[in-house]
């Protein structure tokens, strides 16, 4: 069944929706959602077909798909899954389609929103799927044109300036990744992610890179480090870590909220993605060289958005910041699973990554969740998403209030939530390798719970404001489309497994590459 091009035929699903809608449905948006939401919905079920013939056992890439390219410059269509490229390709599908399914009555989305969604769903299945980096690097630049069309074009008041703030982070980002790879191109000839990773792994890229770069006086580990942290601004951008995003608080402010789904579900993603798959198995030693300042990074990430979180007054604003802070346990989880510890310890490592798996799938589902309520509710308001302006909303929206509350104290944490098995992993692999990172991540866990607390006071409960007295409730066609999602919750938090299992011999396999 693997000699099947699964991988490819999965890419080209939603970039034929996309066609389709340019072809059949013109202006008619209710043609247009529909083949939408048809793509999406193929999508994911070629999504399930490959976890079926999926191989848990196996730590290694499976669906390879490998043809020449433009071979001259060792460009070649490289395509192929492992644990963590399923774990994605799972999140970005389930992801995309609760997006469509949170803008299908909104009527200022015409046929072209549709299509540029479907174009960021391909530009995502590229990205987690190539292994080759200009093939990849395509696909990782697909991702960023729709969504900045989408901010730009049916954001907010400042969606102007939303739209070029993401742009300008996000190229920039682009452009010193794309530097650092010619670097490596020009010192290797290579460009293929695992014949690169086997080149760190036996300790020649750092040789390589100096023959060719002559930089001053600078060593071949100095030389090696410049070009890792190139590379890694590119990846810091996309997740973001403190300090480098404060292009994403106006970006999901602005956003129609299912576009900011896409947003923190799946784009943030590709951040995370791409330090697991590029910067760990090709810059292991660099990664270590500043494993300190990373860890510092990941901490700052984790508790200064946690605060700034705490301070903010707007529903989006205060989840886009706690977007931030949870993709730091992400960060966290990864980065201790890089200490030398003279091959003890490995248990840990593993439970740090399989919790920063977790972790990230998760964090998709919650924030794509609770981003949608956010656009429920400004639905009923009239624009309304200010943490003063409701009160006592569950006296008349029982239903929508208890169904957010799920997904509130999943965000939380709560046992029994996916929120909680992903970080409970994280830190109980975190505190035997690096015990101050982990201790100082802890203050992240109680402020979110500060300021997730404060914002159930202020809109579910006490008097009810007037104004609300005729708040609906969800109708029985809202509670359907978040059942799905909700019930993930559930499952995910009581039985882990289903996803870990998925990926767990993936991240035995890159602890193992990861050396002591």
């Amino acid at each position: 069944m693997n000699g099947f091009p699964w991988i490819s035929l999965l890419t080209l699903t939603p970039f034929a929706g996309a066609i389709l809608i340019l072809l059949l449905a013109g202006k008619n948006r209710n043609i247009a959602r529909s083949i939408a939401f048809a793509s999406g919905g193929v999508a994911l079920i070629l999504t399930l077909l490959l976890w079926s013939l999926f191989n848990s056992g196996s730590g290694v890439l499976q669906f390879q798909e490998q043809h020449a390219w433009i071979p001259a410059l060792a460009v070649a269509y490289h395509v192929g899954v492992d644990g963590l490229g399923l774990l994605m390709l799972l999140l970005s599908a389930i992801v995309v389609l609760m997006s469509i399914a949170a803008s299908w009555s909104c009527r200022q989305h015409g046929s072209l929103y549709f299509v540029l969604v479907l174009l960021l769903e391909t530009g995502l299945f590229g990205t987690f799927t190539a292994l080759n980096f200009v093939h990849w690097f395509f696909f990782w630049e697909l991702g960023l044109i729709p969504a900045f069309f989408l901010i730009r074009l049916w954001g907010g008041r400042l969606r102007a300036s939303a739209a070029m703030q993401f742009f300008v982070y996000t190229m920039v980002g682009s452009v010193a990744l794309l530097l650092a790879f010619l670097a490596i191109y020009l010192a290797t000839g290579k460009f293929d992610f695992i014949e690169l990773a086997q080149l760190a792994h036996n300790g020649q890229l750092a040789p390589e890179l100096a023959n060719v770069l002559h930089w001053a006086h600078w060593t071949a580990a100095e030389i090696a480090d410049c070009v890792f942290w190139a590379a890694f601004l590119g990846f810091a951008v996309k997740i973001p870590i403190v300090p480098f995003h404060s292009w994403l608080p106006a970006a999901y402010d602005e956003a129609p909220s299912g576009t900011t789904m896409l947003l923190t579900g799946a784009m943030s993603k590709m951040g995370l993605y791409g330090v697991l798959r590029i910067l760990v198995p090709i810059f292991p030693e660099q990664m270590r060289n500043g494993l300190n300042l990373l860890l510092w990074l990941a901490v700052a990430s984790i508790i200064l958005s946690a605060f700034i979180a705490w301070a903010q007054t707007d529903l989006k604003r205060i989840f886009a910041y706690s977007s931030v802070n949870h993709l730091g346990y992400c960060v966290l989880g990864i980065l201790v699973a890089l200490k030398s510890t003279g091959g003890s310890l490995a248990t840990e490592k593993s439970a740090a990554l399989d919790g920063a798996f977790l972790q990230i799938f998760n964090h998709a589902l919650i924030a794509a969740t609770l981003f949608w309520f956010i656009a429920l509710i400004e639905k009923r308001s009239g624009g309304l998403r200010g943490l003063n302006d409701f009160g006592g909303l569950r006296k008349v929206a029982p239903v929508f209030c208890g169904l957010m509350g799920i997904a509130l104290f999943s965000s939380l944490g709560l046992p029994g939530l996916n929120g909680f098995p992903g970080e409970f992993l994280i830190f109980k692999g975190a505190f035997p390798l690096v015990a101050w990172a982990t201790a100082l991540s802890v203050i992240g866990l109680l402020i979110t719970a500060v300021f997730l607390l404060i914002l159930i006071e202020r809109v579910f409960f006490g008097p009810v404001n007037d104004r609300w007295l005729a708040f609906p409730d969800l109708s029985t066609r809202e509670r359907i489309l978040l059942f799905p999602s909700l019930a993930l919750m559930f499952v995910l938090g009581i039985y882990p497994q289903i996803l870990v299992g998925m990926f767990n011999s993936t991240v035995v396999h890159l602890v193992s590459q990861m050396g002591s």
